[in-house]
């Protein structure tokens, strides 16, 4: 893991700082999300949930075990419908929600987010082939993008498990995994990144 850090963090140095990650504790947060949300590697968000596992993930959606199970293991219709009339998305039958669902290294998730950083890199592209945000440049400017437009720098400070629980709500809107996430920050605390 940290040999994957420090080799992306060298390679990508100009671009870090150019989206104003200059401190050593704002990298550590940075890349210990990002290797909690997918290890480095860009992904699509697979969605291939148990109909038990759908109950605990997306109770706002699956109310009961019959419900989940009409979804069981069916991953682009969980996408269409736990993601859809939401960000930008449209309905069900729009296929929006499994076109739009998370990606890159940190999960870009919904078409607000897709156009607004397609209009932020002036590429159109993102939105007809949103798999551009699986190579890895795209992958780390997208990341740094959502970094940067969610101000996550800003809850960052000296209180460790307050930052790391501060930003992992700006990225997930809640605390999921944040066990893992504080695992994974104290070993990239050890790193020195500037």
């Amino acid at each position: 893991m940290n040999e994957l850090i420090q080799q992306l963090n060298t390679k990508y140095n100009t671009v870090i700082n150019k989206y104003g990650l200059t401190t050593n504790l704002q990298r550590q947060h940075f890349f210990s999300q990002l290797y909690h949300e997918s290890k480095l590697v860009p992904r699509a968000e697979n969605l291939n949930y148990s109909a038990e596992r759908l109950l605990k993930i997306f109770p706002k959606y699956f109310k009961d075990l019959e419900t989940a199970k009409r979804y069981d293991r069916q991953p682009e219709k969980i996408g269409n419908l736990v993601y859809s009339n939401r960000m930008n998305n449209g309905d069900v039958a729009s296929g929006d929600g499994w076109k739009y669902r998370g990606r890159s290294f940190i999960q870009i998730t919904g078409k607000v987010n897709y156009e607004a950083l397609a209009k932020h890199l002036n590429n159109e592209n993102i939105l007809t082939d949103p798999d551009l945000l699986l190579s890895e440049v795209n992958a780390m400017v997208s990341a740094l993008w959502y970094w940067q437009t969610n101000k996550i720098n800003s809850v960052i400070d000296a209180d460790t498990d307050l930052s790391i629980q501060r930003v992992t709500r700006k990225i997930n809107g809640g605390l999921i995994g944040i066990e893992d996430r504080k695992k994974i920050f104290k070993e990239v605390s050890k790193l020195k990144l500037v």
